[in-house]
């Protein structure tokens, strides 16, 4: 057989490049929103042929076509009803917070899943340590199920004490799910998986698979979505992974900083949702009976506070954090105010933010004096010229790490959750965020950003311009492969 193959080799070589060139092509061309998007990986795989359509079907394709859990479906038929109560209507919007935010929240009913829902509360953990003491308590308590989806699940102190509990939960009787990024749980080695697979946990890893690799054709893609549900009835989410680096209690002033929140309400429905059809996209199980049941809250319809969840990611819901930013921009009369650890937006948030400037809205954006990552810190530097000739403000806050996204306009709006501004988050990880409509928070979430201005320094051209030449040029290198980042 191969010496009847041997004089056509590169006949054979020739016919797969184009079969395979050709198929790449016109996926990119059909499927690609962007055009430069679609130029470029276009040029990759005709200019390379055989590897170009390899790195395209490896990386290239960005979006997974999956079915969604609704977030009423798995609700009892004499509670669904009262789950809708609920739900925030158009002149509620209008009379607590004005036209602009009534606009907001047909920006979001048309782009999101979730509605807006009133009778929520939510409690703000500003370090590691608060958060993992309130997840670590309301685990211990649980009688009924947990949920739980998180990016990062470290085998080290942090993380084992997270296994021991999960452990303990099963041997009570709760039911246990557990959902780790593929990429995330290689982050320690050995991974948590063993450990908690050999204490009972049902746990999995989302596109992928640890000891064989990530999944094709979506191996580029993630979840970096944190989320915890209690019971049906208390949820965690934000920004913080299962890690002992953001706890002070074992790397004292060298942990990093970041924010978690606990909820309750009718926003517990449509967080289990969304970490329920993860992990029905990975293991084919519903969660939809049973042990899973989310509760009906009590407090009075209209009370509370009104929070959206906004589900992002390579399918359905591809951008729909990009289109509520821009929208949220465009609404802005008096401040935004941005903490983000990895600041990369595209060309149109910049231009947005830069309007919103020009408009006399003021712009403050901080970001880490000293970041973790060192290539997307430089790509950073090399765009922060583009907003600082336009009226917006950046500051570098010192100290440790600030892994948190916060967001805040006009003291009324709020976004927090697990999307950083770049280009990862916004077009290839699934993200989960919450859109806030609340006075009191939106002012605690403005506190703590005008606190970490205070201390920061003031990012300003001249200073970017004075640094060398080759570092500058550098910058801008790496800012071209901002996208891959």
């Amino acid at each position: 057989m191969l010496t009847f193959i041997e004089p056509y080799w590169a006949h054979i070589l020739f016919v797969l490049s184009l079969i395979l060139g050709a198929a790449a092509a016109i996926h990119a061309a059909m499927t690609k929103e962007e055009v430069r998007s679609a130029i470029g990986w276009v040029g990759i795989i005709i200019l390379s042929p055989i590897i170009g359509a390899s790195l395209y079907f490896i990386a290239g394709i960005n979006r997974m076509r999956r079915s969604a859990i609704s977030s009423r479906r798995f609700l009892l038929e004499h509670v669904r009803d009262h789950f809708e109560t609920y739900d925030a209507t158009d002149e509620m919007v209008m009379e607590r917070f004005g036209e602009r935010f009534a606009a907001m929240k047909t920006l979001g009913d048309r782009v999101t899943e979730h509605g807006i829902t009133t009778g929520n509360t939510i409690a703000m953990l500003t370090t590691g340590d608060d958060a993992y003491r309130a997840m670590l308590k309301a685990i211990e308590g649980a009688s009924r199920s947990i949920l739980l989806e998180t990016y990062i699940f470290d085998r080290d102190r942090i993380g084992r004490r997270f296994a021991e509990a999960l452990v303990g939960a099963v041997k009570r009787g709760v039911t246990v799910r557990v959902l780790i990024d593929a990429v995330g749980a290689r982050y320690s080695v050995p991974s948590v998986l063993g450990m908690l697979r050999d204490g009972g946990v049902t746990v999995d890893v989302f596109n992928g698979n640890v000891i064989m690799g990530l999944r094709l054709p979506y191996a580029n893609l993630r979840t970096h979505r944190k989320i915890l549900i209690i019971d049906g009835c208390e949820a965690f989410t934000g920004g913080i992974n299962i890690r002992e680096g953001f706890s002070g209690e074992f790397l004292g002033a060298d942990r990093a900083i970041d924010t978690h929140f606990r909820v309750t309400g009718p926003v517990v429905a449509d967080l289990f949702a969304i970490a329920a059809a993860d992990w029905r996209f990975t293991t084919g199980e519903d969660l939809q009976s049973g042990s899973w049941q989310v509760i009906a809250p009590e407090d009075e319809p209209g009370s509370g506070v009104a929070i959206r969840v906004v589900a992002s990611g390579p399918d359905r819901s591809v951008e729909t954090n990009h289109k509520m930013l821009m929208g949220a921009f465009s609404v802005a009369r008096t401040s935004i105010r941005i903490t983000s650890p990895y600041f990369l937006p595209d060309r149109e948030l910049i231009t947005a933010l830069i309007t919103a400037a020009r408009r006399g809205v003021e712009v403050d954006i901080v970001v880490p004096e000293a970041n973790n990552l060192t290539l997307v810190d430089r790509a950073m530097a090399a765009q922060f010229d583009q907003l600082l000739k336009n009226y917006c403000r950046i500051w570098r806050a010192p100290g440790a790490f600030n892994h948190s996204k916060l967001m805040a306009i006009d003291s009324r709006w709020a976004f927090v959750g697990s999307s950083n501004l770049d280009p990862r988050s916004l077009r290839l990880n699934f993200e989960v965020d919450l859109e806030v409509l609340d006075v009191s928070f939106a002012e605690a979430l403005e506190r703590r950003m005008d606190l970490a201005i205070s201390s920061s320094t003031q990012v300003t051209l001249e200073g970017l311009q004075d640094r060398p030449f080759a570092s500058r040029l550098l910058d801008r290198v790496l800012w071209l492969g901002s996208p891959y980042l």
